[in-house]
């Protein structure tokens, strides 16, 4: 007759369940990365939203001084192209209004919002209101003493 003993072997448990622990630190290891990842990349995007807004603002300004600057030479006609850079936000939330000293970008969630001053020497009065929505370029015009922005090249005759 055999005779077979049990023996208490425990080595083979240990191997696995240090497999396991293994395989568990490297899934929190690669969840930690892609959290690290995305926010990377989420930062590296709001920051790219902000910089574009804030080149098209100073842009658009620059283009609203030179109207102004042409409207004090008498009387005369001006327009200039501006190209709005594209942003990675929700460019039909956005909405743009120019003032007698500011122009003013409202976002609708409050996330964007922006003014940029502006000296308002023109001879005339500064107005217009647009919705950025579809846009690559915005139009300042001065003609009969006003200063707009306006989303098409003047037609006047």
């Amino acid at each position: 007759m055999n005779r077979t003993a049990l023996r208490k072997d425990t080595s083979a448990a240990a191997t696995e369940l240090g497999y396991i622990f293994t395989f568990l630190l490297g899934v929190l290891l690669l969840t930690m990365f892609s959290l690290w990842a995305w926010d990377i990349e989420t930062a590296t995007r709001e920051r790219w939203n902000e910089n574009a807004i804030q080149a098209n603002m100073d842009d658009l300004a620059a283009a609203v001084e030179r109207a102004d600057e042409a409207s004090r030479m008498g009387s005369i006609d001006y327009a200039e192209r501006v190209d709005w850079r594209l942003t990675e936000a929700d460019e039909s939330q956005f909405v743009l209004v120019l003032s007698d000293t500011n122009i003013e970008l409202i976002h609708k969630t409050g996330d964007l919002d922006t003014n940029i001053s502006i000296s308002g020497t023109g001879a005339g009065a500064h107005e217009g209101t647009i919705t950025l929505a579809g846009i690559n370029s915005i139009w300042v015009v001065h003609y009969q003493g006003v200063t707009s922005i306006e989303y098409d090249r003047p037609q006047h005759e």
